[in-house]
């Protein structure tokens, strides 16, 4: 394993920017310090001019192997991902078969562990009666990311609303549960009260169906049911003002039983963008009108939503150019998001350093994940090197399997120059060095 020094780079690094050199030796930090001199045989690496990040840890992608192959799998998206200096990522279970046994569940390890550049953790799935194998990953706490619920429905019907399924499941587990939280009942009601005024629906009505009070009524019952077993939970992609209430800023994040994500797209995009990308934007939940990102972009900075994820989820352009009801939800994103955050900070609305401490250091921290999410001797070497250069989005550099983006045609002030992984340069300026592959992410719980 070779030995690398990144020479006279701005290190962002737990709310600081600092000018030094990082030694990076048998895939880990080494050293760290202003200037640093070795009399070894090194590959040095020119970082003036240059940001080094710890690469970003993606809590929600969906890379849709097994069985559905033709829209993603985990060696097209992980690849994407390190290009855009996303170094770990954690997937998804609603894959075909879904991830109902510990056996499928390490199925995709296998995946992982042969074909993933980047580093790798995949969620035990549930469903309405498979509660027991659910809880057999207790005895993997510290080799698998959490359990994933879907109390609301999206992609691959996994959907659990049977509450003593929940109870049991919030009342055993001992990891994180990261549930998706929209209130089916909601849904079709609001569902049945547009279509009886309006046959023909579109991707505005989206947020229409699922609104608000979709939203809030499960996140708020996904809340009570945490509290009463006192469970670990993490809900995944808020979207609306009114959910913030239901957050706290007033404990460490190290110290919270109870964390919330918010992603790029709610963050980017709003409803008027419906009017030109339609169903290109369709995902659950809905992205919404403008008060909504107004409002997760402070409760992002206040610390009310703990980390900022990806909710990855390509489709094919045929699916997605289907009518409304049949279009299928979800955006590709993984190639994207530090680039896209790097426009915002351009822009003022977020410094650099907050931007690190959502994308890597809370989420290390939120899901306990060893030895990864900072720039600190000892720890794994995941880095980015990013640089002030004009990057847009094209169907030419796009790398998702699906082969387009909502972001075509986006120009973002910065690009990934480089990305490290457990010390191994695996891209660099458009090429890729896949001679060595990422690692089964481990935890530290107790």
């Amino acid at each position: 394993m070779s030995t690398y020094l990144i020479k006279n780079t701005s290190i962002v690094n737990e709310g600081k920017t600092i000018l030094g050199d990082v030694l990076i030796k048998k895939g880990r930090i080494e050293k760290i310090a202003s200037q640093i001199d070795v009399k070894e045989a090194v590959t040095e690496i020119n970082g003036e001019a240059q940001f080094l990040l710890p690469g970003a840890i993606d809590d929600q992608v969906h890379f849709r192997e097994p069985g559905l192959t033709h829209k993603a799998n985990i060696y097209s998206e992980a690849k994407a991902a390190v290009a855009g200096g996303v170094t770990s990522f954690m997937e998804m279970p609603n894959t075909q078969p879904p991830v109902f046994t510990q056996t499928l569940l390490e199925d995709k390890y296998t995946i992982g562990a042969q074909t993933s550049l980047a580093n790798y953790s995949f969620y035990m799935g549930t469903s309405q009666d498979n509660w027991e194998e659910v809880l057999k990953t207790n005895d993997k706490k510290n080799e698998v990311c959490g359990i994933k619920i879907f109390m609301g429905s999206s992609t691959g019907n996994l959907l659990v609303d049977n509450p003593l399924v929940l109870e049991k499941i919030f009342g055993g587990a001992e990891l994180l549960i990261a549930t998706h939280c929209e209130e089916e009942s909601i849904i079709k009601k609001n569902k049945a009260a547009l279509e009886a005024i309006k046959p023909h629906l579109e991707a505005s009505d989206h947020p229409i169906i699922r609104n608000e009070e979709v939203c809030f009524e499960s996140s708020f019952k996904a809340i009570q049911l945490a509290q009463k077993f006192d469970a670990r939970l993490h809900i995944l992609h808020i979207s609306t003002a009114k959910e913030l209430q239901l957050f706290s800023n007033l404990r460490t994040l190290a110290d919270k039983r109870i964390t919330a994500e918010v992603c790029v797209h709610h963050l980017h995009f709003t409803a008027d963008d419906y009017a030109s990308l339609g169903n290109l934007i369709k995902c659950n939940p809905a992205i919404k009108s403008s008060e909504h990102k107004a409002a997760l972009w402070e409760g992002l900075l206040n610390d009310q939503l703990d980390v900022i994820a990806t909710d990855h989820a390509p489709h094919t352009w045929v699916e997605k150019q289907e009518d409304y009801a049949h279009a299928h939800a979800g955006l590709p994103l993984v190639q994207h998001p530090i680039m896209l955050m790097l426009k915002y900070v351009k822009e003022g609305k977020i410094s650099m350093e907050k931007m690190v401490e959502k994308m890597s250091h809370a989420v290390a921290t939120c899901f306990q994940i060893k030895e990864r999410g900072f720039i600190r001797e000892g720890y794994h070497a995941d880095l980015a090197l990013v640089q002030e250069q004009p990057y847009t989005v094209s169907k030419e550099n796009i790398l998702y399997h699906c082969g387009w983006s909502p972001l075509e045609g986006t120009t973002f002030p910065y690009q990934v120059r480089s990305t490290f992984i457990n010390g191994h340069p695996v891209y660099h300026e458009g090429v890729f060095n896949e001679s060595q592959k990422g690692q089964r992410l481990q935890f530290t719980r107790s």
